[in-house]
């Protein structure tokens, strides 16, 4: 393997963002396997560059809420930097099992842990460690905080921070995920509604429904990539283990194809009887990534 240095990974010029069942570790009983299968879907994320990560509920009565938050707060663990984890995460019987998550090693986990590394125009996600009348003092991961001036930050608040100024005095400014041209991890949503009625609350340019019912994705490649290339914000849904999108519409009283413009079955002549949703979701983000960016 090369070792010449490598430019990190861009964003897609399109947002995209994924969305996944309550019901997806249903099937597993202990909370180790239950982790595990959580963090490959976060890897799957980081992978291809996921911007969020939208759980949903696929039952319509309230006893997913402990399914929910367990995938939220395992995915929410898994792309916070290392450093940052001790600071943001209290003990907690859900993160038990945390030592079996893959890392994601992607341009917001940095290596490096040395002031003098450091270079002005680099971001890095923080906490705020102390706040005065003059600014806030955040910690970066390195030995000295970052003062961010004029600004009075609530100490414990997670921040992303844009350094100004390195070397004996660290300084730098507040910075959105979304002004970051390298590919900056993903955020995780929790749907407040049932995912057909969220996704219609939502303005998608382009949503994307996975099914086993769908057509090959061998047929829509064409149609795909050109609505890649002029969309801003992409939805790609997944089904459930025990039931597919188009029941779990069906349960709020919607077709399928009524919420989605696509509905594609991106493993066609599958060779076993279910594919299940964290194969679907590598499966179909691996041939996204090959229809391209978007248009940025």
């Amino acid at each position: 393997m090369s070792n010449s240095v490598k430019a990190p990974p861009r964003r897609r010029g399109y947002r995209l963002s994924i969305a996944i069942p309550a019901s997806l570790v249903s099937d597993t009983p202990h909370l180790r396997e239950k982790t595990l299968k959580i963090g490959l879907v976060g890897r799957a994320a980081a992978i291809f560059r996921v911007d969020e990560i939208v759980i949903y509920p696929d039952q319509l009565d309230s006893s997913q809420r402990e399914d929910i938050n367990l995938i939220a707060t395992i995915l929410s663990y898994m792309e916070t930097p290392q450093y940052l984890r001790r600071r943001l995460f209290k003990l907690d019987p859900k993160l038990r099992y945390v030592g079996v998550l893959p890392p994601l090693r992607t341009p917001h986990h940095p290596l490096i842990h040395q002031p003098e590394s450091l270079v002005p125009g680099a971001y890095r996600e923080g906490v705020v460690i102390s706040s005065r009348k003059g600014g806030s003092m955040v910690y970066v991961g390195v030995k000295r905080p970052v003062w961010i001036p004029n600004i009075r930050l609530p100490v414990g608040v997670r921040v992303t921070v844009k350094l100004t100024e390195v070397g004996r005095r660290l300084q730098g400014v507040l910075a959105e995920r979304d002004e970051i041209q390298t590919y900056w991890g993903y955020r995780v949503t929790v749907a407040d509604a049932t995912i057909g009625r969220w996704v219609r609350s939502r303005e998608f340019d382009l949503v994307i429904a996975t099914s086993r019912y769908g057509a090959p994705i061998t047929e829509l490649m064409d149609r795909l990539e050109g609505r890649l290339k002029t969309s801003h914000r992409v939805l790609v849904m997944f089904g459930a283990p025990a039931q597919g999108l188009f029941d779990i519409l069906a349960a709020e009283g919607l077709k399928l194809e009524e919420v989605a413009h696509f509905v594609v079955n991106t493993v066609p002549h599958q060779g076993v009887e279910t594919v299940r949703t964290e194969e679907a979701i590598y499966a179909t983000l691996a041939i996204l990534n090959l229809l391209g960016d978007g248009a940025g």
